[in-house]
């Protein structure tokens, strides 16, 4: 059994920088070795185990034949005969198809480092257009401050480009590719991740809706999400399965951005009470602060507060048939008094 650290985390070690999680890779083994090394299995498409003591994750080194459509459409081998550089082969570019033993000595077999130096994204091996979540992960990687100046290989470019021209984006999942977004708003340079989506024809189906992404990017990522919603309509939300943080931001932005001062009184109401500033105030809060709110910002934020002096407690003591029309008699107030 021999251990090699691979990946994201040598590319930026060498880079000089600090990686959140470190994947290894065992060559020479196999899941019963594993297990009687006391390490826990956890994959379900091919052996990944998780360290009894660090957690962290290393899977007996494999290599893969397509076999279906998506980024799942695999078959994978793995035995003990299988070479670490036939498991880096496999691998997207070949910045992240770097290994480390368990000396600090660097495997590079595809030229790697020397991609890193000349700031280079290139597909290790002709295979990457197999897996079609790798074009949303260079849109991804493109969000990363240490890789965002990285020029892009021409072979690999159109490798990115024909999978925007099959429908192999299509196979993948909604959750799979909200998880890739989600790590891009998290960066500062998110809008990164649209532009490059947009310019390279990867698109369709899920981000077709998109736009205009002027994102503050120093923004939350659900406020740069959205930001992202507002500019394009309310229409990106439909693609993606948002967590429920994210789709209950997305429905009360909408309410706010539709929220209008002229309206009246009728309708106001009905609004006020989908916003529901006395459960969502300090959610609204931070909502208006965007730009997108600049017209309307100093009304909203009057008429939050007229409403939350409100005495709305009493509506508990009265009478069944006439609670609506207190309530409604209170929101009439805080209308008016906010004009």
């Amino acid at each position: 059994m021999k251990i090699f650290q691979v990946g994201g985390s040598v590319r930026d070690a060498v880079m000089g920088v600090e990686a959140n999680d470190k994947d290894w890779v065992v060559v020479g083994s196999s899941p019963e070795e594993m297990i009687a090394e006391g390490f826990k299995p956890i994959g379900k498409d091919f052996p990944v185990f998780l360290h009894p003591e660090s957690n962290e994750e290393y899977a007996l080194a494999r290599t893969e034949k397509k076999s279906g459509k998506g980024y799942k459409g695999f078959t994978f081998y793995f035995d003990e005969s299988v070479t670490l550089e036939e498991d880096l082969k496999r691998r997207d570019f070949t910045i992240n198809s770097i290994a480390k033993d368990m000396n600090g000595s660097l495997i590079d077999p595809y030229g790697g480092l020397e991609d890193i130096k000349n700031k280079i994204f290139r597909q290790t091996s002709q295979s990457f257009s197999e897996d079609p979540l790798r074009s949303i992960r260079y849109a991804k990687f493109k969000t990363y401050p240490h890789l965002a100046d990285f020029s892009l290989e021409k072979t690999t470019e159109e490798s990115i480009k024909n999978i925007g021209k099959s429908d192999e984006l299509r196979q993948l999942s909604a959750d799979r590719i909200w998880m890739e977004l989600k790590t891009a708003l998290t960066s500062s340079k998110s809008s990164n991740f649209f532009s490059t989506i947009i310019s390279l024809g990867i698109a369709d189906p899920w981000f077709s809706k998109i736009r205009s992404f002027d994102i503050d990017e120093d923004n939350s990522p659900e406020l740069k999400w959205i930001e992202l919603e507002i500019q394009n309509n309310f229409l990106l939300n439909e693609y993606l399965e948002l967590p429920k943080e994210f789709l209950e931001l997305t429905n009360l932005s909408f309410q706010l951005t539709n929220f209008d001062i002229e309206e009246d009184e009728e309708g106001l109401i009905e609004k006020l009470e989908k916003i529901n500033f006395h459960r969502n105030h300090k959610k609204v809060d931070e909502i208006i602060k965007l730009k997108f709110f600049k017209n309307k910002r100093d009304y909203l934020i009057k008429l939050k507060d007229n409403i939350l002096s409100k005495d709305f407690s009493v509506l508990g003591e009265a009478p069944k048939k006439d609670m609506m029309k207190m309530k409604k008699n209170l929101y009439i107030e805080s209308i008016k008094e906010s004009k």
